[in-house]
């Protein structure tokens, strides 16, 4: 592995304006000398488009970022922006997230997520940079029996499009690193949670769903355990593996960024009930019991996600630790906070 400064870089963050692209962007700003930072997003509605905007907002306060609306599929952008501005560093967040909605919309899967990362592989081909890091993810496992999951074991059996989709830009990104030495490495994030994130995922979409009365479904019956991953780890993680290049004769890598810790749904689901009353989300006596159904396995879901993370550990010294109550607990506060000021304006 080849080690980078970030000094004086200029950066390409993809999905900037998203969960973890928002997060990573302004790590970086505050912890990276003298780098730019070029932020695409198509700001598209599939979750609250004033959180995107409220994400957008505090990122325009730093004067070395610059937001550009775009969509990874137009190829011409993606061109004229590597041509113009000669990114050095390449992280591509940018994607059609959730497998749920990979079973209605799939035509927005292929355009995101293979098109678009098409798109990025070629304009990394033609403008060469030190180093592309793109987001996969832990549903490349699919129904995996054996675990934790490791980045050695197959992934070949995916159960949803969504899933796919990621495991087609590891095999892109393979083959592009093969054939014109382009340095990439691909990061499997786990059930990603936390402050400003996505409505549809199950903490956030959960909490709506309490907070108007309505049932909540926990799938498989509760059986479901999930590596629930605090963002700030997520971040952690990405900012470490930027500056280590791969420098084999293939330039490639993968790497899993996971707790390393499952928790069963229906715990999950308790932490988060005792935490949204603690922040004043829910009231002292909400009656838990009355809004919740257990139900059977959805369609593209998996019953564990498990990450081994030894491989990030050896190559970066780097192990995700948040516990899941206190990310909870932030994202509560959280919650109450933001929705509070929403209702005074």
């Amino acid at each position: 592995m080849k080690k980078i400064e970030m000094k004086n870089k200029k950066i390409l963050i993809t999905g900037s304006i998203g969960f973890i692209g928002y997060f990573l962007t302004k790590k970086l700003m505050r912890s990276e000398e003298n780098i730019q930072i070029v932020g695409l997003d198509n700001m598209n509605e599939y979750y609250d488009i004033r959180l995107k905007q409220t994400r957008l907002h505090d990122l325009e306060q730093y004067p070395n970022f610059r937001f550009i609306k775009g969509n990874l599929a137009d190829k011409d952008l993606i061109n004229r922006l590597f041509q113009e501005e000669k990114f050095d560093i390449v992280i591509n967040l940018a994607a059609q997230a959730g497998v749920r909605y990979s079973i209605t919309n799939p035509d927005a899967y292929i355009e995101s997520n293979i098109i678009g990362f098409f798109n990025i592989l070629e304009a990394c081909r033609n403008h060469p940079v030190e180093h592309l890091v793109y987001a996969s993810s832990s549903s490349v496992y699919g129904n995996n029996n054996k675990i934790p999951y490791s980045t050695d074991d197959k992934v070949d059996e995916p159960v949803s499009l969504y899933a796919a989709t990621k495991k087609s830009n590891e095999l892109l990104a393979h083959a592009y690193s093969k054939l014109y030495h382009i340095p990439t490495t691909g990061l499997r994030f786990f059930t990603v949670y936390g402050p400003l994130g996505r409505p549809d995922m199950a903490y956030f979409s959960f909490t709506n769903k309490l907070l108007n009365g309505d049932t909540i479904q926990i799938f498989n019956y509760g059986n479901c355990e999930r590596d629930f991953t605090y963002v700030d780890d997520i971040v952690e993680g990405v900012s470490r593996v930027i500056k280590g290049v791969p420098d084999q004769e293939v330039p490639y890598a993968i790497y899993n960024i996971g707790n390393g810790s499952p928790v069963n749904l229906l715990k999950f689901v308790e932490i988060l009930q005792e935490e949204l009353i603690r922040a004043g989300v829910l009231p002292q006596d909400y009656d838990f019991d009355s809004h919740k159904e257990l139900v059977d396995m959805q369609k593209g879901d998996v019953a564990v996600t498990y990450a081994d993370t030894s491989a990030l550990e050896k190559d970066f010294g780097f192990k995700p630790s948040t516990d899941l109550r206190t990310g909870l607990r932030n994202f509560a506060n959280w919650y109450k906070d933001f929705y509070s000021k929403e209702k005074e304006q």
